[in-house]
């Protein structure tokens, strides 16, 4: 199976899903990672973007990822891009790699790229032109989605949960591999917090570790 994760930034992948595609990778799984962002230099020194696109490959690397795939759109400038252009763009990896499941990010999240990476998704992956697509989740990042506003639309509601126990290392090495990402904690972003909350939505369904999930589409056949 050919499995598809959305990051808008790098280390997106590992917060939401790290578990999940180490998991995937075990069971024989494809494992891409379509990375949406590139930092602009306004914010972003050259420096800074090398050291953490090595970041990211070392993380992969651990994570068994198959292929990372970039789009270097402006980071944190999505608002300023034109919509058709960002799910064009996702779409034409969709149609490259034909991934039966895609992880995107939570609608409701704090930073607008992420709100504008999870509408593109939806478009690029419509159940329309044959779209390889069967499953569709969002999956939570620590320090973007629990920091959105209190309102319905944007709480993140997970109906799926899948048992991580076996991984949950292995996405803490990965995120370990983030040295330019990762806070001490009590931040979110911490290695503690994210195992906390692992633990946490395992201890929701009966389990030591899990990730949690948004089914937003499943088509079975």
């Amino acid at each position: 199976m050919n499995v598809l994760v959305v990051a808008t930034h790098p280390d997106d992948e590992v917060l939401g899903c790290g578990g999940v595609m180490a998991r995937h990778a075990a069971q024989g799984d494809h494992v891409h990672v379509l990375v949406v962002t590139r930092g602009i230099p306004e914010l972003f020194s050259k420096n800074l973007i090398k050291q953490i696109r090595q970041e990211l490959q070392a993380a992969h690397a651990l994570l068994k990822v198959e292929h990372t795939h970039f789009m270097d759109f402006p980071a944190p400038k999505l608002d300023m891009v034109p919509h058709h252009e960002l799910a064009d763009g996702i779409k034409k990896v969709i149609d490259r790699i034909c991934p039966q499941v895609v992880y995107m990010p939570h609608a409701g999240d704090l930073h607008i790229d992420h709100r504008a990476v999870h509408l593109a998704v939806l478009v690029a992956a419509r159940p329309i032109d044959h779209c390889p697509v069967n499953q569709l989740l969002s999956y939570e990042t620590l320090s973007e989605t629990e920091w959105s506003p209190p309102v319905t639309e944007n709480v993140f509601a997970p109906t799926v949960f899948v048992d991580i126990y076996a991984f949950l290392e292995i996405k803490l090495k990965a995120m370990a591999c983030y040295m330019s990402q990762l806070k001490d904690p009590p931040h979110p972003r911490s290695l503690e917090t994210i195992k906390a909350l692992a633990c946490l939505r395992g201890a929701t369904v009966g389990l030591h570790a899990a990730e949690a999930f948004v089914l937003v589409r499943q088509t079975v056949i």
